[in-house]
Parts: structure tokens; C-alpha cells; sequence
């Protein structure tokens, strides 16, 4: 069975910053295979960096590591944030994930949310 993220206008996701710090494989038709790195993670969506904005509205497949297991989805597009000679930090939104990666990834964001909690001024590992 597929979960479609919804989001909900009243009460935003809990929100993780990686910082940069988990790698993400990034399917596009529009722009072929890209790596990146996760900067901002959530249960319905988040942002990444990567060296050259992604055509905004896109559809793209996912996949990067948690401490639960490799989560993948579809993902669509936003508008880039900010670019810069280093990179671009790119958002997106899960607009479908397997119900065994929404699962993972729901763990993973609850233990990292646990971390953050535990030991304030580290970063999380995801």
C-alpha cells in the first residue's frame, strides 16, 4: 500500500536539520541522476543541496539512509531557497512514499527527534 503525505494547514511536520551530513540519490527524468545531501528533513517533505537547482515542479524518486534502513520516494520539486557557488539548497515534498519506507522514516525522524532532546548542541545523526 502507498502513503500519500498530507499536509496538515493547522499543524506543521516536525521538522530535522541534517545539516548536510546525509548523502541523497536523487531520480530525475528531467535531470538525470544526482547526489546531494539532506540540509532539512520532515515526514511530509524537507530540502537538500545540490550543486545546480532541479527544475522546479519535477518529479523525482529519492533514496538516502536512516539509522531504520534506506527510505526512497517520490518526491515533486519546489522552488530553490537560496543558490550560491557552492551549491543550491533545494526543497521538496513527498507526495508518495511505500508504507514500509513511511515507516522508516517516521522512526528515524522520532529518534532523531529524541537525539536533538538528549544531547542539545550536537548534530543528529540520521
Amino acid at each position: 500500500m502507498t502513503y500519500f503525505p498530507q499536509p496538515n494547514s493547522v499543524t506543521r511536520a516536525t521538522r530535522v536539520k541534517l545539516a548536510g551530513q546525509v548523502q541523497v540519490v536523487i531520480r530525475s527524468e528531467v535531470s538525470g541522476n544526482i547526489r546531494g545531501n539532506l540540509y532539512l528533513l520532515s515526514a511530509t517533505g524537507g530540502s537538500f543541496i545540490v550543486a545546480k537547482p532541479l527544475e522546479f515542479g519535477d518529479f523525482v524518486q529519492l533514496k538516502f539512509q536512516t539509522s531504520k534502513g534506506p527510505v526512497r520516494g517520490m518526491a515533486e520539486i519546489l522552488k530553490p531557497i537560496r543558490q550560491s557557488k557552492t551549491g543550491c539548497l533545494q526543497p521538496f515534498r513527498f507526495v508518495a512514499l511505500e508504507d514500509e519506507d513511511h515507516t522508516k522514516l517516521r522512526m528515524a525522524m522520532e529518534s532523531l527527534h529524541d537525539q536533538i532532546g538528549a544531547s542539545a548542541g550536537k548534530a543528529p545523526s540520521l
